[in-house]
């Protein structure tokens, strides 16, 4: 049917090896020009140790040139029977996608169990977007039941924002949800609201480059006790509402020396202003007045070699002065610290405004990069942070307590068909904080990748137990018609695997089929452990599906 672009069969054999393995008595498809339609898609079975042996099959629903509508029931083995939906509609400024599922089954019996996401993006008026994403769950275990999902923390959040080459303004409205069986969402600040205008700019005679941001925060909790109950011993009254404004500045101006150094004078300053209700420890109103000046100086050195080889190694010295800080606020924004190469030489290590680095300090370190016109490179940063004082304000996890932080050394190697980068915190013991390894070889036909973490133990960085995991991920293309893919996660605390997983696919310009099966050995009080299996059968080269793999003995 040239006029509505569709295919019919009649008397339709799927065969495979020249052997019928599948027949419908009429066909109807799609053809190649036609990009939507209304019908079914391709199905899928799959198979759990939560549900036993399960059929998707997915029916496209054309409403319109701007919108669609996919229905997915799921029916298993078991008791359970789950539909899936998924809306989409573009707008002349936007699009906005809306998916869910609502389920029956065995595992929680005479319950009605459903999620839904949603995602929007849209461009208004002065250069200004609009960013909506939404998530919401019947209960803790479903999404990874189903495997829908395996985030433990859902937000939803409204974001209008613009930026600039020398401005950026931005507005967000957030809500978090805990899925952890250890937190509390009456205890958790689950609403949250900010607003950030940022500007850059040159000072003129006085030279350099400066920055001015105006910020306001404030984040509740449901729960109204003003202290803190035996319900999460986290040291934080339950029921904390803080609302902040706060004010800073920043300026920088470097100088090149005649013997090719680059002194450079920096600085920054905030103003912030708190309010913190139902608290009987720090309720009440809070100012603070916070500032930092720096000295840094770089000397680059530069090598370039008759064969095309180029170095560069740049040692930096930094000393820092900055005041007290007096404002005896509670820091709920900047509790986990990440210690690396960004911010090695910066004024202030915490990720948020809460807290500030105090203390006079001297940062140093180097940056060396290697270019070989063989195909790689080498890049390693190196140094440490020494101070007068101890300031009390890191975690022994953070790597940066004490009068002397840990060494810190990352480096990363790009080798043609190798990629590895490996970052390192240690002391002078060459003990580990944290440590973390990735690494990626890539051929034709062969692709590994692999990645380690290590992190300490932290107490105040709500981390009770070390982390120490492996994950592998492989991928093989065997021929033109057949690959695989292997993956696992090693957790070496718990001395058990984690996680793992093996798909094999094969795919000619006919045919698509794909198998997979995975494991999750983790359990917990709302959540199994389980096991599952998919198959998915595509017939390739009609309409807008998967793309068609190479021709080998395709039959009519």
């Amino acid at each position: 049917d040239q006029q509505e672009q569709l295919l019919y069969f009649e008397h339709a054999q799927l065969r495979f090896g020249g052997v019928p393995v599948f027949y419908i008595p009429r066909l109807r498809m799609p053809d190649p020009t036609l990009d939507r339609a209304t019908g079914f898609l391709r199905p899928s079975l799959s198979s759990s140790t939560n549900f036993g042996t399960g059929l998707r099959l997915p029916y496209f629903i054309k409403i319109g040139d701007s919108r669609d509508l996919t229905v997915t029931p799921f029916i298993a083995s078991s008791s359970t029977r789950t539909v899936e939906l998924a809306y989409r509609q573009a707008f002349k400024t936007g699009t906005l996608t809306v998916t869910g599922a609502v389920s029956q089954d065995d595992l929680l019996p005479g319950e009605t169990r459903a999620y839904a996401f949603a995602d929007g993006s849209f461009s208004l008026p002065q250069g200004f977007n609009l960013t909506l994403h939404g998530e919401i769950v019947s209960d803790k275990a479903y999404l990874l039941d189903y495997g829908y999902s395996d985030s433990d923390r859902l937000d939803s959040s409204v974001v209008i924002s613009r930026t600039k080459r020398d401005e950026y303004i931005s507005a967000r409205l957030i809500e978090y949800y805990s899925l952890r069986n250890d937190d509390y969402n009456d205890t958790l600040p689950s609403m949250q609201a900010d607003a950030t205008y940022t500007h850059r700019f040159a000072l003129g005679e006085l030279g350099g480059t400066g920055k001015y941001q105006l910020q306001t925060h404030a984040h509740t909790r449901t729960s109204t006790v003003t202290t803190d109950s035996t319900t999460d011993s986290d040291s934080i009254a339950d029921g904390r509402d803080m609302s902040r404004v706060s004010l800073s500045g920043d300026w920088r101006k470097s100088h090149t020396l005649n013997n090719g150094m680059e002194l450079a004078v920096l600085g920054e300053a905030s103003a912030d202003f708190y309010k913190i209700t139902q608290d009987a420890t720090y309720g009440g109103s809070y100012t603070r007045l916070y500032g930092s000046v720096a000295t840094e100086l770089r000397w680059p050195w530069v090598k370039a070699s008759s064969n095309g080889t180029s170095q560069l190694l740049e040692p930096i010295v930094q000393v820092v002065m900055t005041s007290q800080d007096d404002g005896d606020i509670p820091n709920e924004d900047s509790a986990l610290v990440e210690f690396d190469e960004g911010n090695l030489f910066a004024l202030s290590r915490f990720p948020g405004s809460d807290a500030v680095e105090t203390g006079s300090r001297i940062n140093l370190g180097f940056n060396y990069l290697r270019t070989d016109p063989n195909g790689w490179t080498l890049a390693v940063t190196a140094g440490r942070v020494f101070r007068s004082d101890d300031p009390n304000v890191f975690s022994a996890g953070s790597g940066l307590d004490g009068t002397s932080s840990d060494w810190l050394a990352a480096w990363q190697l790009d080798v043609k068909n190798i990629a590895l980068t490996n970052r390192l915190l240690f002391d002078d013991a060459f003990n580990f904080t944290k440590a973390e390894l990735a690494t990626t070889y890539t051929l034709d036909k062969v692709s590994l990748t692999a990645g380690y973490v290590h992190t300490d133990a932290d107490v105040s960085e709500d981390r009770d137990d070390p982390i120490s995991e492996l994950t592998l991920a492989s991928a093989f293309k065997f021929n033109d018609q057949w690959s695989g893919e292997l993956g696992s996660r090693y957790d070496f605390e718990s001395q058990k695997t984690a996680k793992a997983s093996a798909g094999l696919t094969f795919r000619n310009e006919c045919l698509l089929v794909d198998l997979s099966l995975s494991r999750r050995f983790t359990s917990s009080t709302t959540v199994d452990a389980s096991t599952d299996f998919g198959l998915t059968v595509e017939l390739l080269g009609f309409g807008g599906g998967s793309t068609a793999g190479k021709a080998s003995q395709c039959r009519q």
